[in-house]
């Protein structure tokens, strides 16, 4: 059993940026690979960024390419989503997530393939 929490949510005006931290437990923290989503008001969870644990590759969708920074702190059990430049289309519920499986942008982009989610933190990006 992994129990996310996710937090640094919260209002910030378009061009801002915000710093998310997703915080695990479980002592194999270092390898999981961990993924972003979101969802935003009346849509489907989207896939945002991922990281696996072998290696540290990244993997972002190409909206936030660019502006968006994942990375992780294994000593810590922590994972961040680093949000630069948001645009008021980046307002959604933030969640995280984590797997044991994924190669590849295809599978770490695909929800069903991760095992825990975290209750998600809001953002709201005003313009």
């Amino acid at each position: 059993q992994v129990q996310l929490v996710e937090s640094g949510g919260g209002l910030v005006q378009a061009g801002g940026s915000r710093r998310l931290s997703c915080a695990a437990s479980g002592r194999t923290f270092s390898r999981y690979g961990i993924g972003w989503f979101r969802q935003a008001p009346g849509k489907g969870r989207e896939f945002v960024a991922a990281i696996t644990w072998s290696d540290d590759s990244t993997y972002y969708r190409d909206s936030v390419k660019g502006r968006f920074t994942i990375s992780r702190d294994n000593a810590r059990n922590t994972v961040y989503l680093q949000m630069n430049s948001l645009k008021p289309e980046d307002t959604a519920v933030y969640y995280c997530a984590v797997q044991v499986s994924c190669s590849g942008y295809g599978c770490f982009a695909r929800r069903n393939e991760y095992d825990y989610w975290g209750q998600g933190t809001q953002v709201t990006v005003s313009s």
